[in-house]
């Protein structure tokens, strides 16, 4: 389970709800307004009861409740902090749960516009801290939320559409509000996530191909001579490629954001174009990914085995592609 909480659901603290469920809780500010009825505050109280964060860094627990306290004066992070708790509610129910339901869209909805508002306004001090928790947020219902419910419904099996990989196209957003925002900034709650956003952000090799697996290296066309400029896939294989050897435990966000911000540029065309070898890593990274990252494992449910089906139909001819698919040689290894 991840610990990097600007990209987690906002956990509650039950502590800081009224004692009643049945008494009136609103988030409101200045021009909306919205109150909480028992269903919405049950979800945010059994949030925390399910466990879905339970982090032993003391941070994490201090970011997430104050989150929660902006939630009552920001309805934009209210209706996305209950978007998210009704989509890991979702999670929770396992692969027959596939569709969003009604509330969950509502609250999305609801969010995005509020949102999108907002952000059309000057930004105070004060609504730095809600934004990028929100935005946060509106990336985890993004990736987590697809319209398939079977491989064949998915992406890339399914035809191409404007609508393929939109949670890259949200998550680039998101940074896009890094500089306006600055969450490390010394008034920001997120700045006790400092260590965090530095393993976010660090650097990867600029040549060579030292940490990457041989069979891999190979697959992707990568030398002791390769960089980003002559392989379109040398960063992604070496954001893969510091993940593949952790113990599933301890993957966090953190980790998986050194393969999702080399996801652009060169790398980006080729995969919505469903580049062979571009598909092999991204369907290498949900394997890793979605056993430890619970929005992750929604899409890579349907999306995973969908490009091992396109690459197995289209490009059976691949032999060093094939090892790493179910049923290859190196398959168990990778899995």
């Amino acid at each position: 389970m991840s610990n990097v909480p600007d990209l987690q659901p906002i956990a509650a603290d039950t502590g800081r709800l009224l004692p009643s469920l049945t008494n009136a809780v609103w988030t409101s500010d200045a021009s909306t307004s919205y109150e909480l009825n028992t269903k919405c505050q049950d979800f945010i109280t059994r949030y925390l009861g399910r466990s879905l964060i339970t982090p032993d860094d003391p941070h994490m627990i201090q970011v997430n409740r104050k989150l929660l306290t902006l939630a009552f004066t920001y309805p934009f992070l209210m209706h996305a902090s209950l978007a998210v708790a009704l989509t890991y509610d979702r999670h929770l129910n396992g692969p027959s749960d596939c569709r969003r339901s009604l509330q969950e869209c509502y609250h999305w909805s609801q969010s995005t516009i509020l949102f999108n508002k907002r952000l059309r306004q000057p930004i105070e001090a004060q609504d730095k801290d809600p934004i990028w928790g929100t935005a946060a947020a509106l990336v985890i219902l993004t990736f987590s939320s697809t319209d398939a419910c079977t491989p064949e419904q998915s992406w890339p099996l399914k035809s191409s559409s404007s609508s393929d990989l939109d949670w890259l196209r949200m998550s680039h957003g998101k940074m896009s509000l890094w500089h306006i925002v600055d969450p490390l900034r010394s008034d920001s709650l997120f700045s006790v996530m400092t260590a965090t956003f530095a393993r976010m952000h660090s650097p990867l090799p600029e040549r060579g191909i030292d940490g990457i697996p041989p069979a891999l290296a190979v697959v992707c066309d990568l030398q002791d001579s390769s960089t980003a400029e002559n392989n379109l896939y040398f960063h992604a294989a070496h954001g893969l490629s510091q993940i593949l050897d952790l113990p599933d435990r301890e993957v966090t966000t953190g980790h998986i954001q050194l393969f999702l911000r080399s996801v652009h540029g060169p790398f980006e065309d080729p995969l919505r174009e469903k580049d062979p070898v571009a598909l092999l890593l991204l369907y290498l990274w949900y394997r890793k990914a979605s056993r430890s990252i619970w929005w992750i494992e929604l899409r890579a449910r349907v999306e995973c085995p969908s490009i091992c089906m396109y690459l197995q139909l289209y490009h059976k001819d691949r032999a060093t592609l094939q090892t790493f698919l179910p049923g290859g040689a190196l398959a168990d290894g990778w899995n």
